[in-house]
């Protein structure tokens, strides 16, 4: 199927979805508000929603080794595009999910996207989850993206969830619930880079609900300039469970961050742990790259990127 993409539209595939042409397998492609194209396979059905903007995925029980793909880009200025994703995983699944969003603005004007995603996964499924998002352009207006990801795990199934936004989104409130049963384990790696007057704000909150249920929440993060960034966790604890919350942080220039981790515990078998740090780039860090023969910004650019990585 022949698709028009811009080499802008290309570009932003690329960056967020590591998308080069038509990717192969279950995709559905979303530019400014509308779908490019879609397919579906014999496992995967991608539907449009009745009800709401956006669709329905519904992966059959037993699918093993197959990938979707539903990349969100914004061209338009001044376009506020808010859509409704929903996943139902079968039992028995073993799947990827490659989403994520990517602003260019040239405009005056903001550009948003709201993206609402919720995931119901069944009984010993298993799924990688991963999300990237990503602003760029040469005009004034804002970049703003604000996800919202709703996951409800069934008995013995795992999720894993990467959540990265790095450079160019002026702000963005992260919102992430998620409800897991027995035996089910959640692990949850968010990855955020802030520059200029850039704003973000995280809050994840987290119901262990089942015997045996696990949680790892691990935040790290680079705040720049006069950038300002929020982390607000809770892991509530109402069974016999296991959760761990981390939250790393470095902060540069005149950058603020405010770290709030937050455990709750409902059932006296449940063991929760918080922890949470910020600093600054050490010194003899860069130092001893600069004596590699890296400049002092080469430096700090290869201590974000592998702190980032």
């Amino acid at each position: 199927m022949a698709v028009d993409l811009s080499p802008i539209d290309q570009s932003l595939l690329a960056e967020i979805a590591n998308i080069h042409g038509m990717p192969k397998g279950a995709f559905n492609i979303r530019r400014d508000g509308q779908l490019v194209t879609r397919s579906s396979t014999a496992n995967i059905e991608i539907a449009t929603k009745t009800d709401n903007p956006g669709i329905d995925i519904t992966i059959k029980p037993g699918t093993k080794g197959e990938t979707v793909y539903i990349p969100v880009i914004l061209t338009q200025s001044g376009l506020k595009d808010v859509v409704y994703n929903t996943f139902y995983v079968g039992e028995n699944c073993d799947v990827t999910i490659v989403a994520g969003c990517g602003i260019h603005n040239a405009g005056h004007e903001a550009s948003q996207h709201d993206g609402i995603h919720s995931f119901y996964i069944g009984k010993n499924a298993r799924v990688k989850y991963i999300e990237k998002h990503y602003g760029e352009g040469t005009g004034s207006g804002d970049r703003i993206l604000n996800p919202t990801t709703n996951v409800y795990m069934e008995e013995n199934s795992y999720c894993e969830m990467e959540l990265t936004q790095l450079r160019g989104v002026s702000s963005t409130i992260r919102d992430t619930n998620a409800e897991i049963g027995a035996k089910s384990k959640l692990v949850l790696n968010e990855k955020l880079l802030t520059h200029d007057k850039q704003t973000a704000r995280s809050n994840i909150q987290i119901d262990l609900n089942g015997d045996g249920s696990n949680v790892q929440v691990v935040s790290r993060s680079v705040a720049q300039d006069d950038s300002h960034q929020i982390f607000n966790p809770l892991v509530r604890g109402n069974a016999a469970c296991h959760g761990h919350v981390q939250c790393d942080a470095i902060i540069m220039g005149r950058a603020r961050v405010t770290a709030i981790p937050g455990i709750e515990a409902g059932c006296e078998d449940a063991q929760l742990i918080h922890e949470a740090a910020i600093g600054k780039i050490a010194g003899d860090e860069i130092t001893k790259l600069m004596t590699l023969g890296l400049t002092e910004e080469e430096a700090e650019a290869e201590i974000i990127d592998d702190f980032l990585s």
